[in-house]
């Protein structure tokens, strides 16, 4: 029966319901008159951090040690080892950075009260989100925007870790940020050389390279796709050390560190009173259009001029409207985009008009891109 529900836990659309139940659970709560029980459990403290905090930099440390394996077996051995075939895709997860970015800052910085330190909040991808919703579209789903979204997802997912190790990093401690070094270079060692006696190690090594990124002011979820990076990697795409890791995690993360996260970020209370001037504040406004406009003109302008300047076209099995459909789905920018709004504003209001927008604009993604795939009539 555990074995029957890890392989569930394996595939994209159960992780994508999971996430969805969560957030949607979080959200009802939040919003009932037992909100303050909800805001009281994400506030106790166990450890020197509270629930809500050990979601964000402890379990979500789970989800990018799983993307830091897909991304490095994506390198090795996968699409993004060929330049020619990564060429679209990368393009395609750079504009749909970069676009969204700019359309949240356009607005903060024409309209009054604009927080510009929100700027990156707008250009993640929730890879899970988004291929379940692909899934849920079923057989009108060309196969190649399956290749396509994924390989975007995994680059988007490597230019995000970049983003909040680099701008969201507040205080930095060098001692630990060093002293993260040593454990880390043990993990290296024992996931390559150790034999089954010393696998014991990884765990307990893992957590002291956690412990020490936590303690230096990098996000701690960088610790994640380190720890991901130091694992071998088959180039042939055979059975190996990161295969194995990934099999044995995805379940953890997809069936539990994510919703647990999603369950804690998207309880966003919505006092009527309040929900104008939320939809009015340029946070709100910013997001929303980096995710529902900025994504797909991002992705499909990229898209464009890549294929022009290679003059190869698009790929095999897809069309234009495909990849319209695609640049709608990176507009789900849940996971991701949740933290990256928690690390810019912390708790405060403008928090959370960020995650009514990243909720708002994520609905309105999945909907406008199922109907487009839905009606799609095949290839041509």
């Amino acid at each position: 029966m555990t074995r029957r529900i890890a392989e569930i836990l394996r595939t994209e659309t159960a992780g994508g319901v999971l996430l969805l139940i969560a957030a949607l659970a979080a959200f009802a709560w939040a919003n009932s008159p037992w909100a303050a029980a909800y805001k009281t459990l994400g506030g106790l403290h166990l450890g020197g951090l509270t629930l809500a905090e050990w979601a964000a930099d402890g379990l979500l440390a789970i989800f990018f040690f799983v993307a830091g394996l897909e991304l490095k077996r994506e390198f090795v051995a996968g699409d993004l080892r060929e330049p020619r075939r990564a060429a679209l895709p990368v393009a395609a997860a750079v504009g749909g950075m970069v676009v969204p970015a700019l359309l949240y800052t356009l607005v903060n910085v024409i309209m009054p009260d604009g927080r510009l330190r929100g700027w990156a909040v707008p250009s993640a991808t929730d890879i899970a989100f988004a291929l379940a919703v692909l899934a849920v579209a079923g057989s009108r789903t060309p196969p190649a925007l399956r290749t396509f979204l994924l390989t975007l997802a995994v680059v988007d997912d490597l230019l995000a870790i970049l983003v909040i190790a680099v701008a969201y990093t507040a205080g930095l401690a060098v001692l630990p940020l060093l002293g993260a070094a040593v454990p880390l270079a043990a993990f290296a060692w024992v996931v390559r050389r150790g034999g089954r006696g010393t696998r014991w190690l990884l765990a307990p090594l893992a957590l002291a390279v956690w412990v020490l990124v936590h303690a230096s002011g990098v996000h701690a979820t960088v610790a994640g796709v380190a720890l991901a990076f130091t694992v071998p990697v088959d180039p042939s795409g055979g059975d190996d050390a990161a295969g194995r890791l990934e099999h044995w995690w995805r379940p953890v993360s997809a069936g539990f560190a994510v919703p647990v996260f999603a369950f804690f970020a998207a309880g966003v209370p919505l006092a009527g009173a309040a929900l104008a001037p939320a939809l009015r504040d340029p946070v709100t406004v910013g997001v929303l259009a980096g995710l529902v406009l900025g994504k797909p003109i991002g992705v499909l302008a990229t898209s464009w001029i890549t294929a022009r300047a290679a003059r190869t076209g698009l790929p095999e099995g897809l069309t234009w409207r495909d990849l319209t459909a695609g640049g709608l789905l990176a507009g789900i920018g849940f996971t991701v985009s949740l933290l990256i709004a928690e690390l810019a504003f912390g708790v405060s209001a403008a928090n959370d008009h960020a995650r009514l927008a990243i909720l708002l604009a994520s609905c309105v993604s999945a909907v406008a891109a199922t109907l487009l795939m839905r009606f799609r009539r095949g290839p041509g």
